[in-house]
């Protein structure tokens, strides 16, 4: 009740989106670990909320990055952005003992939808922006025509923080854009249209057939709603198009693919793969097993934050991540937070995607590396951990990601990270050059490749498996930490809110590394 206190708007619609919502994290709550109460630890829930909206829509909020990306998950409390956003809500939380011991799938489902709410509230500004570059006043409704074209501003900003043009530059870029044969920026004006189309057919029954249609403020907020959750699924089609571009220079079925082909490679799609070597090892794209022949990660490059569209400092639209269908997939079917290593390789022999067929035979290594896992942990594998999550790169290396440990990469935009963001002129050629007189790059098989993984005994356990109490080394958490831990997960939850461009799999024995395992 607290948290929905701060979401507009209320009734109805609310109650329909909290069903939605709690329907979609259903699965993946029942399973992760829990308390002997049935509620989630902090680090579940900020898990939970991240996966949430990575998976329906392609979104990567500020302070909900995936874990490998920040150096101190479980503290994510972005103070200032909470004072900013609700200070009421800190002012709450700080009393009365509030969120205690844990969160039912109730409390991470009013979570999601007030900061889908606010998040939704912060991307109308920029609708505010659409509508006076078109000469119009929010308060002023608008003809169909006049609709669509606020719609393409919108559209057209969003793929930017609108404050970075001028209202002349817009309408100039506007104008080109329209008028470009460019079949990214005509599918996009076309997808906006779509989209108020749509709206108008479903008033249909409602409106006047025999005077003109006239569409508010609000309306135009309705369909720009829609248009935000609906577009992660919609530019995927050119993640997919990248993909395979990638795919056709990889090194075997690898999901690698070396540097100098990266940077040497003409896509046919007119892709430019140029992030520079820097770039690319602080997104955690690169791979450098092999000394003097850098490799880049297919699905983290993919994944990463040069090829998301960023509306604001808060909320960027990536690609869709096809191993959070695949993870979907297991925690649907086994609805716990662990399981044994023969129960799961049935399981995901089963699982296709699009570049696996399914039923398949797993390979011995991976049979052996997940049971080494299940060994480290009383018979059984942690499904919310880093050792899982490197098992299905290496299971699925063109659709799951390469896990870094805590701290290792960060989501840096390349705005953040600066001019280096690009490689120059000069360290292309020289990588491009080292292909064409080094056959090693071309000719190292998928064995040698498969050493480059990196793969490490390191665990970090992303849910609070010891609240569950299916390991008694883990011990026990405290209620004071309980009651810390949650305040610090609301607050990076809320706290992210506000406003916010496009553009290996393991050998046959395993690596003889050290075993640890921390919380993140």
């Amino acid at each position: 009740e607290l948290l929905l206190s701060f979401a507009e708007p209320a009734g109805a619609e609310l109650g329909r989106r909290l069903r939605d919502i709690e329907r979609a994290l259903a699965p993946t709550f029942e399973a992760l670990p829990k308390d002997e109460a049935g509620l989630l630890a902090p680090r579940g829930a900020r898990h939970l909320v991240h996966h949430y909206f990575a998976r329906q829509h392609g979104w990567l909020i500020a302070g909900l990055e995936p874990h490998g990306m920040r150096s101190e998950t479980s503290q994510v409390h972005e103070v200032a952005i909470l004072h900013d956003r609700v200070p009421a809500l800190i002012d709450e939380l700080l009393s009365g003992g509030r969120m205690q011991l844990g969160l039912s799938l109730a409390d991470v489902s009013a979570v999601a939808a007030l900061l889908e709410r606010l998040l939704m509230n912060e991307t109308a500004k920029v609708l505010v922006k659409a509508f006076q570059v078109n000469g119009h006043n929010v308060d002023e409704a608008l003809g169909e025509e006049e609709l669509h074209e606020v719609v393409t501003s919108y559209l057209l900003m969003f793929h930017r923080t609108s404050d970075e043009v001028s209202d002349e530059e817009h309408r100039l870029f506007k104008e080109l854009a329209q008028q470009d044969q460019d079949e990214y920026y005509s599918g996009l004006i076309e997808f906006g249209r779509d989209m108020a189309r749509n709206f108008v057919y479903s008033r249909r029954h409602t409106a006047n057939p025999f005077v003109p249609q006239r569409y508010t403020f609000d309306m135009a907020a309705k369909i720009v709603d829609a248009l935000v959750h609906r577009y992660g699924r919609w530019q995927n089609a050119e993640c997919t198009l990248m993909k395979e571009d990638l795919m056709e220079i990889e090194a075997d079925v690898t999901g690698l693919v070396p540097l100098s082909r990266f940077y040497g490679h003409s896509s046919p799609h007119g892709y430019l793969f140029h992030e520079s070597r820097d770039y690319l090892r602080q997104i955690g794209a690169l791979e450098e097993g092999a000394p003097g022949r850098p490799h880049v990660r297919i699905v983290n490059y993919l994944l990463g934050p040069s090829n998301c569209v960023a509306s604001s400092p808060y909320l960027s639209v990536c690609c869709l991540s096809e191993c959070e269908a695949l993870m979907g997939e297991v925690e649907e079917r086994l609805r716990a937070p662990a399981a044994a290593p023969g129960r799961l390789l049935d399981l995901v022999a089963t699982l296709s995607s699009s570049t696996v067929d399914a039923p398949r035979v797993l390979s011995q290594d991976l049979d052996a590396r997940l049971h080494a896992i299940a060994e480290k942990n009383d018979g059984e594998v942690p499904l919310h951990g880093r050792l899982f999550a490197q098992w299905l790169h290496l299971a699925f290396p063109r659709e799951c990601p390469f896990p870094h440990k805590a701290g290792d990469a960060s989501a840096l935009t390349p705005a953040e990270f600066g001019r280096g963001f690009v490689a120059s002129e000069s360290e292309m050629k020289m990588h491009t050059s080292a292909n064409a007189s080094s056959p090693m790059n071309v000719t190292m098989g998928r064995e040698e490749l498969q050493w480059m993984s990196q793969w490490s005994e390191e665990e970090e356990l992303i849910a609070d498996y010891r609240a569950s109490g299916l390991s008694a080394r883990w011990g026990s958490v405290g209620s004071l930490a309980w009651r810390l831990g949650a305040l610090l997960v609301v607050g990076g939850l809320v706290g992210a809110l506000g406003l916010g461009g496009r553009k290996g799999v393991a050998g046959s024995v395993l690596l003889p590394t050290h075993s640890k395992s921390h919380y993140v």
